[in-house]
């Protein structure tokens, strides 16, 4: 296992590469233990001290009949952790891409963005709702959200899809999608062939059901990337444990959490998940400051422009939980690992929670994925 922890590109040198170094995954992960090298190292020498020629002519018949390891199966991915200007949709677009390209220039085969990175995260903002009313200048602040969000698929998307398709990638981008009169939180899936499809959110949280809709089961897809199968889970949707076993059942690889909680104990839903659903955990969350709004916004967290709205924590985790990239803290930057995908066999050896592990016999889950709509037959 690979990793490499790179430094924003707001330059902060906390999240240089000496934060996680080789150390964090030495050679006992990615040495010659894993090919085999140095068990068969030993082997030959002990049957050369020996000096017997018969054992030595068989050590060296049975070395010419081994075949040769099996090339290791890889991926190279990418969290990124950054926020866009808040209802700057074209700039929010054209950041995606540098991102992206960015990582891509990195080696990165799968890129991850933040929850609502494109059409923004109004962190802070209460839209001038108490219990019971709503104000005008609230009413026109959620107008101008609304402006910001994109139709999907649209101009916006097809701008991603282009990017994609040049570079050879996959990425997984959050965003705010406009339907009509009403937004959706989404995970936007792209390609190597362009725009893929997209996850709504099933349930906003807390005051964020005052912004978006809650999504149904029709958008609960896994993408085949050929290099591991994609899915997402979008912020809390991950402490929701019937969409998690929808999705373990799926067959989720890469398991994508774009999201917006800089809390530590995210850290631990992340292993958990990890080790709950033998998957490679890709979680992309916002750095956001008080300076990336709009000057006539006031956050409830303070007017002064270096306010940290949403601090990081970005991390890339393995099958078995262990932590191989992040978190990151203190600015923005881009995290990759380069994924050994014959771990996902190792740890499902010993658990496979809709597998070998589960008991249909005691639980059973129904998953509607009918899309259900208000009005049908016009």
């Amino acid at each position: 296992m690979t990793v490499n922890t790179t430094g924003a590109t707001t330059g902060t040198a906390k999240t240089g590469t000496g934060t996680t170094g080789t150390a964090k995954t030495g050679t006992a992960k990615t040495g010659t233990g894993t090919t085999g090298t140095a068990t068969a190292g030993t082997a030959t020498a002990g049957t050369a001290t020996a000096g017997n020629a018969t054992a030595g002519t068989a050590t060296a018949a049975a070395a010419a009949d081994a075949s040769p390891a099996p090339p290791r199966r890889t991926v190279t991915v990418a969290v990124v952790q950054a926020a866009a200007p808040l209802f700057d949709t074209p700039a929010a677009v054209a950041r995606a891409e540098e991102l992206i390209r960015e990582a891509a220039g990195r080696g990165a085969e799968v890129v991850v963005l933040p929850e609502a990175f494109v059409g923004g995260y109004p962190k802070g903002l209460d839209f001038g709702i108490t219990v019971g009313s709503r104000t005008p200048a609230g009413r026109d602040l959620f107008r101008r959200y609304h402006a910001a969000a994109i139709e999907v698929p649209g101009p916006e998307t097809a701008t991603l899809a282009a990017v994609t398709r040049e570079l050879g990638c996959h990425a997984v981008v959050g965003a705010v999608e406009r339907h009509g009169g009403t937004l959706y939180c989404v995970a936007l899936f792209f390609g190597p062939d362009g725009y893929l499809g997209l996850h709504r959110k099933l349930m906003p949280t807390a005051a964020e059901r005052y912004l978006w809709g809650q999504g149904d089961g029709s958008t609960l897809p896994v993408v085949d990337s050929g290099r591991g199968r994609l899915g997402a889970a979008i912020c809390w949707e991950n402490y929701m444990p019937l969409l998690r076993t929808a999705m373990y059942a799926k067959g989720v690889d890469l398991w994508c959490a774009p999201t917006v909680d800089d809390r530590d104990a995210w850290q631990a839903t992340m292993r958990h998940i990890a080790l709950e659903g033998r998957c490679f955990v890709l979680s992309a969350c916002q750095y956001l400051r008080r300076d990336g709004l709009p000057d006539d916004l006031h956050p409830v967290q303070g007017d002064a422009p270096d306010t940290v709205l949403i601090g990081g924590g970005s991390v890339i985790v393995s099958p078995l939980g262990e932590v191989l990239a992040g978190p990151l803290r203190d600015g923005e930057g881009i995290l990759t690992a380069v994924l050994d995908l014959d771990d996902l066999a190792r740890a499902r050896f010993d658990l496979d929670t809709t597998g070998h592990y589960a008991r249909p016999d005691v639980f059973t889950l129904h998953v509607d994925e009918s899309p259900r709509a208000t009005v049908t037959g016009v």
